[in-house]
């Protein structure tokens, strides 16, 4: 077990020298192999790039910042800077122009990293409206303009290699900035001791093993990956695969990840698509799975209650053997649990996934609580919640923000809670409580176990036009369990009902329109088809039939583009932009409250 680690400097010093000939990050070469590095290497490139950046006139307070998905390259960075006292301030290759340089200027960034020189070239366009702002060193391309190379930055810092500077626990260690849904983002500052206390939880209540290994796909300018994933990997000399969210499924059987990092999205995709493809396979297999499954949820139900059965564990042997173990081939053969957080994962997934042997952790927290304030954790798990506080950390709900006597704002105590957002004083003013607590913004409550449940963001709630008050969110992952359905939005503020903007899976959709005489046409004319109506009408109404009635939704578009980071749909953290959606499909949204109810089958203009 490593020993407790107060800053990143120290983290990483420790186990180079603790885990040298451990693989560390691996990738997919040119040729299709995986090449892996190790901590050893690691820390030789930290050396170089630390000496690069002392080279540029980086030391202790500055802010270096980058501009790429993971990479080795991007670690590097960010410990290189680390052990200069400088902090790091990461962003995404989705995201605009017009959000780094609002991040470059707002920072104060004296060098960036870029992926490629089509960035560089980019940056270099506005540079000039960035003061502090003097170099730039580009990754993977030969540098443009008057750019630096990453290689020639490595070789700088070889032929004058610079020691490390003393780094305090209360130092910032980076600016994480918060995508947001409207406005600028907002710069959390995020202290070595913030992320160190972090570490220092996990380590105590699910640490992890050198032969753990993860499937890394979640960005790390993200907290979420950043800490759970980056930092801890590391901290545990355990390694990970570099991959995306589109190949994920691909390299996971060349990566043998013992473990994966999500969010509720990705696991709602692999609920899907195992639900998918039994379908297609059919009979006897189809058969065997439904069996292995219901045989599954009597085990949990019997659990749950404290008793367990014979014959069902000697099925579930036999059904692990020929079904369940099959699935686990498909995620590298290794796959044991997951991580999941980010939003609330459903109930449901979560113990589809847990019954085929992967069981789903799923925690709570935020940027900037470092992120993570509950987990649950081995031994102490309850499906549905997100977990008990961690080490030093305390939860309490504020039940006067909704006048209930159980639900309310979610208030976190700890080392964890950021030391504050970067040059505004006003924020600030308006998330911390008088004693230092911060208050999340999301909705929740506590069991009488100290176990967390998530019921929303407070800013997402809205009025229906009787009063009634929604959270759109559990609906929208309500609906997403259908197979046909890729990414919904669910609205009603101040109207009669909730309506619903839905994006189907085309994939799927396509294969029933050719089993249904449909084959051949566009987007466009399957979306108008009635028979396509009628299906998403039965798949609403059967997704939501948990759903309390009020909340339903009653009327809805079928929409032919996906929302994506790039389109302005999403945030780099695939949340939707619920005003930008809006604005593109306000008036068609207008239009569903004066139409008939399809889903109901009456006038609308009568509920």
């Amino acid at each position: 077990m490593p020993s407790d680690v107060n800053t990143l400097a120290e983290l990483y010093a420790q186990s180079v020298a603790t885990f040298p000939d451990n693989p560390l990050f691996g990738q997919r070469a040119p040729d299709g192999s995986w090449e892996w590095i190790t901590y050893r290497e690691f820390g030789e490139a930290i050396d170089q790039a630390r000496g690069g950046l002392a080279s540029l006139g980086v030391s202790s307070g500055d802010r270096v910042a980058i501009i790429a998905d993971n990479r080795p390259e991007w670690a590097v960075g960010a410990y290189a800077t680390y052990s200069l006292g400088a902090a790091w301030v990461p962003m995404y290759e989705a995201q605009t122009q017009k959000d780094w340089k609002f991040i470059l200027k707002d920072s104060g960034a004296r060098v960036v990293f870029v992926a490629t020189d089509g960035i560089r070239a980019q940056i270099e366009e506005i540079q000039e409206e960035i003061d502090t702002l003097e170099t730039i060193v580009v990754i993977d391309d030969p540098a443009g303009g008057t750019a630096l190379d990453y290689v020639e930055l490595l070789a700088r810092g070889a032929e004058s290699p610079a020691t490390g500077a003393v780094v305090r626990p209360n130092d910032l260690a980076g600016l994480i900035y918060t995508s947001g849904t409207t406005g600028n983002p907002k710069g959390v500052m995020l202290s070595h001791a913030n992320i160190s206390s972090n570490l220092n939880a996990v380590a105590e209540i699910f640490p992890l093993e050198e032969d753990d290994r993860s499937a890394s796909f979640l960005p790390w300018a993200h907290s979420f990956g950043q800490t759970v994933e980056l930092h801890a990997i590391i901290f545990f000399g355990a390694s990970t695969g570099l991959t995306s969210a589109k190949t994920l499924i691909r390299d996971m059987p060349e990566i043998k990840p013992t473990l994966l990092v999500a969010v509720p999205t990705v696991f709602n995709k692999v609920y899907d698509g195992l639900n998918k493809l039994m379908a297609s396979e059919g009979g006897i297999k189809q058969k065997m799975f439904e069996a292995a499954m219901a045989n599954a949820q009597k085990r949990s139900e019997m659990a749950k209650r404290g008793t367990t059965s014979r014959l069902v564990e000697i099925k579930n042997g036999l059904f692990d053997k020929l079904v369940f173990s099959k699935v686990r081939e498909r995620f590298g053969g290794r796959l044991k649990y997951a991580f999941s957080g980010g939003a609330a994962i459903s109930t449901e997934v979560a113990e589809f996934i847990s019954a085929v042997g992967i069981v789903v952790y799923e925690g709570y927290g935020l940027t900037e609580t470092s992120p993570i304030a509950t987990c649950n954790v081995k031994g102490a798990r309850k499906v549905g919640s997100v977990g008990r506080a961690i080490p030093d950390v305390t939860i309490t709900i504020d039940t006067d923000v909704t006048g209930d006597k159980e639900i309310g704002e979610i208030v976190v105590h700890g080392p964890n809670v950021m030391m504050g957002y970067y040059n505004l004083p006003e924020a600030n003013d308006e998330v911390f409580t008088g004693d230092g607590g911060f208050r999340t913004g999301d909705l929740g409550h506590l069991d009488s176990d100290g176990f967390l449940y998530i019921r929303g963001r407070i800013k997402e709630q809205y009025k229906l036009e009787n009063g009634k008050y929604v959270v759109p969110s559990p609906i929208e992952e309500a609906l997403t369990l259908s197979g046909y359905i890729s990414q919904v939005m669910v609205y009603g503020e101040q109207r009669p009902f909730n309506v619903a903007v839905v994006i189907p899976d085309f994939e799927y959709l396509e294969k029933w329109a050719a089993e249904n005489g449909l084959g051949g046409t566009s987007h466009d004319d399957l979306l108008a088809n009635e028979k396509v109506i009628e299906l998403y009408k039965t798949e609403i109404n059967r997704a939501q039939s948990d759903i309390k009635h009020y909340e339903r939704v009653r009327d809805f578009i079928l929409g032919t583009e996906e929302w994506t980071p790039e389109s302005g749909m999403l945030t780099p953290s695939l949340k939707i932009k619920r005003r930008t959606i809006m604005a593109e499909y306000g008036n068609k949204i207008g239009d569903l409250y004066e139409s008939d109810d399809p889903l109901l089958g009456r006038d609308t203009q009568t509920q």
